[in-house]
């Protein structure tokens, strides 16, 4: 069935949970090309970076309610595009429940083998740089809300397409904060108090340059 704006994506397929690290399956090498290559992302104001989640469909964890939330009090629909990225490679949030992004159970943090974190970092950067050159015309403004690998992964792969990320948060000054508050993670949660309150105030920025005070 073809999405709000007409578009066709890959027909949902029922399968055993994937397992293990899904940036090595061909499953998701298929499904990325197939977004690269052949999907169309509808232009929009402003695109919007977001992790993926353990839970699936992304947009029914407990962080993607609450950040979606925040954003759209601030925004309307029509304005931006929030883009998924991480383990599962780099997908349009509207192509959540394609698969095999609602298939998999994985979570990078828990691997402790270097050259699975490393394999990420380099995959994931050739998937996002891909991305950024596939939509370099389709935004005017982008903003990404990520900490850790998957931070450094979106930072290589926007510098390697020459493509920029106008807005990153928590910007590296609270990250640096929540460090050295002795937080039991390296850098926190993004569902942290402190990063929520500047993603909003960052949001509010951002939708006054562009459009002027919120009402």
């Amino acid at each position: 069935m073809a999405d709000e704006e007409g578009h066709e994506p890959l027909k949902t397929e029922k399968s055993a949970l994937l397992t293990g690290p899904p940036f090595y399956l061909a499953e998701f090498e298929t499904s990325y090309r197939y977004i690269i290559d052949e999907y169309e992302v509808t232009p929009r104001d402003i695109a919007i970076f977001m992790p993926c989640a353990v839970r699936k469909p992304y947009s029914a964890s407990p962080s993607h309610r609450i950040i979606r939330k925040i954003i759209s009090d601030i925004f309307e629909p029509s304005d931006y595009h929030i883009v998924i990225f991480g383990t599962c490679g780099i997908l349009p949030a509207e192509l959540e429940e394609m698969y095999p992004y609602a298939h998999y159970k994985y979570m990078l943090g828990k691997c402790k083998d270097e050259k699975v974190q490393e394999d990420f970092l380099r995959i994931e950067t050739g998937r996002v740089k891909g991305y950024l050159e596939k939509t370099r015309y389709s935004y005017k403004y982008r903003i990404a809300y990520c900490i850790g690998v998957f931070r450094e992964a979106l930072a290589q792969g926007s510098k390697e397409a020459g493509v920029p990320i106008d807005l990153v948060l928590p910007t590296r000054d609270m990250i640096n904060k929540i460090i050295e508050e002795d937080c039991p993670f390296e850098e926190g949660s993004l569902l942290m108090d402190e990063y929520l309150e500047e993603f909003y105030e960052g949001l509010v920025t951002v939708k006054n340059s562009l459009y002027g005070p919120l009402k």
